[in-house]
C-alpha cells in the first residue's frame, strides 16, 4: 500500500534488528548490593469491589469482588507475569499499580511511596518512574496527532524542556529513525505502533513499565520481535515490567517470575522454568492443557475429558459466603476440604507457592502438556 510503512527487521529475523549507536541514558542507575534487597514494587492484600447499579428498588445493589486479597513484590530489573483468563482480575489489578483506581483495601507502594496516599501534584511527578503499554497499537494512539507529540505526552505533563531529543532517542531506541516524530501513526504497521507505544513509556526513564497484553494484537512473526526488544530494554536500562498475558508462552520467555490468578486471588507463583514444568495447581494445569498444540485428535479428545473447566462462570465464585477454594467447583481432585477452607498460598517443594490443599499431589504428576516454549516457538 502506497504510503505504508513496514518493519525493518531483516526477513527471517526474530530479534530486532540492532539500533543506531546513540544510546538513552540508562533508566537508573546499576542496581547495588543494598538496592537489591529493597523492593521497587509492594503490593499488599490488595481488594478491590466494583459496585453494580441496582437491580431491585429494595435490595442493595450487586457487588463484583475483582481482587480479593492480593500481594507481592518486584524487584528493580525484574520481570513478573501476571496469567489468567479472563474475568480473573489481570487487568484491574494493572488500574490499582498505575494508581488510575484507588483499591477498596490495601496499599501499593512504589519505591517506598504510597501511591493512593499522594496528592495529585505528587502523584503526577511520581508517574515519572512507571508508565503503561496498552494492549492495542492501534486504538491507544492518537491518529490526529504525530508521532513526536505523541512520544512526548508524558514529557508535557512534567515539564520537561528538552522533548525533541527526548523523544529522537526514545524512537532509537525502539528501533525506529528520529525523522519518523513527523509521521502519523497510520503511516506505520502494526509492529512498529507498538514500538512507538514502548517508546511513550520509555521515554520518562521510568523505574517500571506495566504492559497490558502488549502483543496479543500482532501476528505472530511480529511479537516475537517486539518480545526481544522489550527484552533488551530490560538489559540495557534495568527497567521492570509487570507484564500482564493469558499467553503462557510469552510469560514463559519473558518473565523471571510468573503468579497465576483466579478469581481475584494468587493461586500460584514462582519461577516459570519450574511452575511451568511442575504446576501444583489444578488451576494452572487446566490453563497449560488450553494451550493449542499440533497433536493427534485422539489425543485432544482424551485431554479434553481430564482438563477441568477454566470459565469464570461459577455460583462458587460469586457467592461472597462461600469460604472454600474457589476452583472447587471444576476441579477434577475436589474433596470435602476443599469446600469448607479456603486454600492459602504456601511455599511448596520447587522453590515456588501454590494456594491448594493437595499441591504436593498434583505437583507429582506428570506435566499437563507440551513446555510452552515450544508450542509458540519463540525464540
Amino acid at each position: 500500500m502506497s504510503g505504508m510503512a513496514v518493519d525493518r527487521a531483516p526477513a527471517g529475523a526474530t530479534i530486532p534488528a540492532p539500533v543506531a549507536a546513540r544510546d538513552i541514558t540508562a533508566v537508573s542507575e546499576a542496581p547495588t548490593s543494598t538496592s537489591l534487597n529493597v523492593p521497587l514494587l509492594r503490593v499488599e492484600d490488595l481488594v478491590k469491589h466494583y459496585i453494580l447499579p441496582r437491580e431491585h428498588l429494595f435490595e442493595p445493589p450487586p457487588k463484583v469482588e475483582a481482587l480479593r486479597g492480593v500481594s507481592f513484590t518486584m524487584h528493580a530489573g525484574t520481570s513478573l507475569g501476571l496469567v489468567g483468563e479472563s474475568g480473573s482480575g489481570k487487568s484491574t489489578l494493572a488500574r490499582q499499580v498505575m494508581a488510575l483506581e484507588r483499591p477498596t483495601a490495601g496499599r501499593v507502594t512504589l519505591l517506598g511511596r504510597d501511591l493512593n496516599a499522594l496528592s495529585p501534584a505528587e502523584l503526577r511527578a511520581a508517574r515519572r518512574d512507571f508508565q503503561m503499554v496498552f494492549q492495542d497499537p492501534y486504538g491507544s494512539l492518537d491518529p490526529r496527532q504525530r508521532v513526536g507529540r505523541i512520544v512526548a505526552e508524558p514529557l508535557a505533563a512534567m515539564g520537561s524542556a528538552d522533548a525533541r531529543t527526548r523523544v529522537a532517542e526514545s524512537l532509537d531506541a525502539v528501533g525506529l529513525r528520529g525523522s519518523d516524530a513527523e509521521r502519523y501513526p497510520h503511516e506505520f504497521s502494526g509492529g512498529q505502533r507498538q514500538r512507538i507505544a514502548i517508546a511513550r513509556a520509555l521515554i520518562t526513564r521510568p523505574r517500571l513499565i506495566v504492559a497490558d497484553e502488549p502483543v496479543s494484537a500482532l501476528d505472530v512473526s511480529v511479537q516475537a520481535q517486539v518480545l526481544n526488544l522489550l527484552q533488551d530494554l530490560q538489559q540495557r536500562f534495568a527497567v521492570t515490567y509487570l507484564l500482564i498475558s493469558h499467553d503462557i508462552a510469552v510469560v514463559d520467555h519473558l518473565c523471571d517470575e510468573v503468579a497465576v490468578l483466579y478469581a481475584g486471588r494468587i493461586v500460584e507463583q514462582g519461577a516459570p522454568e519450574v511452575l511451568f514444568r511442575a504446576a501444583a495447581h489444578p488451576y494452572t494445569r487446566a490453563l497449560m492443557a488450553a494451550v493449542p498444540s499440533v497433536v493427534a485428535p485422539r489425543k485432544v479428545r482424551a485431554a479434553s475429558a481430564r482438563t477441568p473447566r477454566t470459565d469464570a462462570g461459577s455460583d462458587t465464585l460469586d457467592d461472597p459466603a462461600h469460604i472454600g477454594c474457589a476452583f472447587a467447583a471444576r476441579c477434577p481432585d475436589r474433596q470435602s476440604r476443599c469446600v469448607q477452607e479456603r486454600p492459602l498460598l504456601r511455599a511448596v517443594a520447587g522453590g515456588h507457592a501454590a494456594a491448594c490443599h493437595f499441591a504436593e499431589a498434583v505437583m507429582g504428576r506428570p506435566p499437563a502438556g507440551e513446555s510452552p516454549g515450544d508450542v509458540r516457538g519463540v525464540q
